[in-house]
C-alpha cells in the first residue's frame, strides 16, 4: 500500500518538477544575457541587477537580429559572416551541422517533419510510426529505380535519436494523426494513443487507394 501511494505521488510530482526545472533553466539562462552589457550599462535596483531584464534584452537582441537579417543588406551580411565562420577549422564544421538541423526546424519556409506516416520497421511484419521528411532526389534519387521517400524513425522515449530510412513510396502510408500527436505517442511509448477515428474517417480509409497519397511533400531542391 505504501509503495502504491508513493508511486502515485511520484506520478503527480515528477512531471511538475521536471517542468519547473526546465522553465527555471530556460529563464535563468536567458536572464544571463544581461552580462553582455558593460557593468555601467546594466540597470540597477537597490544596487543589484534587475531580475528579468536579461530576458527582455535577449528578446530585443533576437528581434533586432531578425529584422536586420530579413532585409537585403542583412542577408548579404549574414552570408559574409557565414563565409568567414566556415573557413575556421572545427568551428566551421560544427556551425554548418547545427545550421543544417536548425534551418528546417525554425525557418518559416521549412518544416522538419511534414507528416506522420506508418512504415514497416525494423523487419517485415512489424510496423512503427515515422515522420516524412522529404522526397529522395539528386544522386540518391537517380540511383534508385523507383520513387523513394526519406522518413525518420524516432526511438522512444527520446525522439531526438533514431534512424533515417529511404523507402519506396508505396511502402510509406500516410496517417491522419498530426505530427504532434505522433510525437506524443512515441514519447509515451504508445501509452498516449491518438483519438479514435470517426465513422467517416473509417469509411474514407476503406475507399481510399492503397497506398494513400502523400501530398504537400517538402521541396528537396529548396
Amino acid at each position: 500500500m505504501i509503495k502504491k501511494y508513493l508511486l502515485a505521488g511520484l506520478l503527480v510530482w515528477a512531471p511538475l518538477g521536471v517542468t519547473v526545472w526546465v522553465l527555471h533553466l530556460l529563464v535563468s539562462t536567458l536572464d544571463q544575457t544581461i552580462y553582455l552589457l558593460p557593468q555601467n550599462w546594466r540597470p540597477k535596483w537597490d544596487g543589484k541587477d534587475i531580475p528579468g531584464f536579461g530576458i527582455l534584452l535577449a528578446f530585443a537582441i533576437l528581434f533586432i537580429t531578425g529584422a536586420v537579417a530579413s532585409n537585403v543588406l542583412g542577408k548579404q551580411l549574414v552570408k559574409a559572416w557565414e563565409a568567414i565562420v566556415h573557413r575556421i577549422p572545427v568551428v566551421g564544421a560544427i556551425y554548418k551541422s547545427v545550421k543544417q538541423i536548425s534551418d528546417p526546424v525554425l525557418s518559416d519556409s521549412g518544416q522538419a517533419f511534414s507528416k506522420a506516416v506508418l512504415v514497416e520497421f525494423p523487419h517485415p511484419g512489424s510496423r512503427t510510426v515515422a515522420f516524412l521528411t522529404n522526397e529522395v532526389s539528386g544522386e540518391l534519387g537517380a540511383r534508385l529505380a523507383e520513387p523513394h521517400l526519406s522518413v525518420y524513425v524516432p526511438t522512444t522515449p527520446n525522439p531526438t535519436s533514431g534512424y533515417m530510412l529511404l523507402l519506396p513510396r508505396e511502402r510509406v502510408h500516410e496517417l491522419d494523426m498530426t505530427v504532434e500527436q505522433a510525437l506524443k505517442y512515441v514519447v509515451s511509448m504508445g501509452v498516449a494513443s491518438p483519438p479514435a477515428p470517426t465513422a467517416g474517417e473509417l469509411a474514407r480509409w476503406a475507399s481510399a487507394p492503397k497506398p494513400p497519397d502523400l501530398p504537400n511533400l517538402p521541396n528537396s531542391n529548396g
